[in-house]
């Protein structure tokens, strides 16, 4: 099966794409978060593309595991997708992807370059993560999340 990562933010969506087969990710692209319409629009553009299963949101979790305020705009994001793009959506702990793509792209380029392609990485760790872990089958559904 072939998953997109989405790290979303609320200026910029991260996306990255991998599969189960070989449990490998890829980062892709950086969208803009706003209007949700185009986001959702280029989000069903791109699983098309890359003839996507299935999508998984990261979920930033509270390092003691509870949802605080951005888990929940994750986790209702993931929702949105689910309901606009029918097809599976999964959420997955992603507390530490973004300092894992900073890591990633330390003094490989300048901070304005990073800043663009952070995201995608960020979605890229979080993705391969998914899949090392098992996949669909280690996690939840949006709507059956606590």
């Amino acid at each position: 099966m072939r998953w997109l990562g989405i790290d979303h933010g609320s200026k910029r969506i991260g996306v990255a794409v991998g599969s189960t087969s070989d449990g490998v990710a890829t980062p892709v692209t950086v969208l803009s978060a706003e209007p949700l319409e185009r986001a959702l629009a280029d989000i069903a553009q791109l699983r098309d593309q890359y003839g996507a299963d299935g999508i998984v949101v990261g979920w930033p979790l509270n390092m003691d595991d509870t949802e605080g305020a951005q888990g929940r705009t994750a986790r209702q994001a993931a929702v949105a997708i689910a309901s606009a793009l029918d097809c599976d959506v999964r959420l997955w702990d992603e507390r530490l992807s973004s300092f894992e793509a900073d890591q990633r792209l330390a003094g490989t380029m300048t901070r304005k370059q990073k800043k663009a392609r952070q995201d995608a990485v960020a979605a890229a760790a979080m993705l391969q993560d998914f899949l090392s872990a098992g996949g669909p089958d280690a996690a939840p559904r949006p709507e059956m999340a606590d």
